[in-house]
């Protein structure tokens, strides 16, 4: 019996409970009316009279052991729940930490490539005006173009507006800025359009600008091409299509290599080859002129694309939404040391 007694001593010293749970089997088993050691102290009349001192001992050690056992983890996971949230003296947990958007962690992306060639980033205001929105970009007032872009317009003011595209930043570092400029300017636009799984009232732009006497449309496809090779890797390859822009002559969209399929042709390039990923062009003397530039001296490019649109060709996302849901399970697929 003194053997059963030290088993149980023993028990009893190297528990320990991983939930409530745990802490109440061990009352039932030790210090409850149809506990182990009430069921000793029942055959405490069976044991020789010799050693009754001993086993007397062993079961008081015992009892008193499991008492205070017990006590010490009644109320340890109750008092971690309840001050889990106000304890602030507690430790930082480090298997749980967030991370960067993708919207973010591709917009510094961009800047860290084009940085690496000598592009500064320039910021400006959300909230414009016409003049700096459309008027000094070559659209005029009566000008068609200007109902591509579907506009909030603040309190029914037509000169008070939410920028359509960051080309606004672009017109302000020019008037504040002489050539030679290289800039690119990031940020957060707005468009009236339906929302939709390739489409968003709400996105982001990097706008990138360059003026410099001699400056030409080959000038502007080795920077492209360059960017390209550093967002989507070294085969990459570009395709530039004619296309028009207001604010530049002339003017072109770029495509890149389908790097899901080779450019070979699948359902995401439409078997094409080839994505589309922005516009381009050389910029119209009139934006410079606007601008307080003398265009007979310099030239200069301009390229624009979607933050978005990069993203979602980089980690092959095909819902535009999906980047404004905070959805944690599409979130934490981003979960790195970026």
């Amino acid at each position: 019996m003194l053997k059963k007694v030290k088993k149980l001593l023993k028990e009893v010293e190297v528990f320990k409970p991983k939930s409530k749970k745990d802490i109440e089997n061990f009352r039932l088993k030790f210090l409850s009316k149809k506990g182990v050691i009430t069921n000793l102290f029942d055959d405490f009349k069976n044991i020789p009279t010799e050693s009754k001192k001993d086993f007397g001992k062993e079961i008081n050690n015992l009892k008193k052991n499991a008492q205070v056992k017990f006590d010490s983890f009644r109320y340890s996971f109750e008092t971690k729940k309840k001050n889990a949230e106000f304890d602030l003296s507690k430790g930082i947990g480090l298997d749980n930490l967030g991370s960067k958007h993708p919207i973010l962690l591709v917009k510094n992306q961009i800047i860290s490539i084009f940085d690496k060639v000598g592009f500064a980033v320039s910021e400006g205001p959300e909230i414009e005006d016409d003049w700096h929105n459309f008027s000094a970009l070559n659209l005029a007032e009566e000008h068609p173009a200007r109902d591509m872009q579907d506009t909030f317009f603040i309190q029914n003011n037509p000169d008070v507006l939410l920028r359509t595209h960051t080309s606004s930043v672009q017109v302000r570092y020019m008037q504040k800025n002489t050539p030679p400029i290289r800039t690119i300017s990031p940020g957060r636009v707005y468009r009236n359009e339906a929302v939709s799984a390739r489409a968003h009232c709400i996105f982001h732009q990097i706008e990138g600008l360059y003026i410099d006497e001699n400056v030409s449309f080959a000038d502007l496809k080795q920077i492209l091409l360059y960017f390209a090779k550093e967002m989507f890797g070294e085969k990459t390859k570009i395709r530039l299509r004619p296309s028009y822009f207001p604010f530049t002559e002339p003017s072109a969209e770029v495509d890149v290599s389908c790097n899901i399929c080779n450019s070979k042709g699948c359902n995401v390039c439409k078997y094409t080859g080839y994505l589309e990923i922005l516009g381009c062009g050389m910029v119209d003397p009139n934006v410079l002129k606007n601008c307080n530039i003398d265009h007979k001296k310099y030239t200069g490019y301009a390229f624009g694309m979607g933050i978005e649109r990069i993203a979602m060709l980089k980690y092959g996302i095909k819902d535009l939404r999906l980047f404004f849901e905070n959805d944690i399970r599409f979130l934490q697929q981003f979960n790195s040391g970026d």
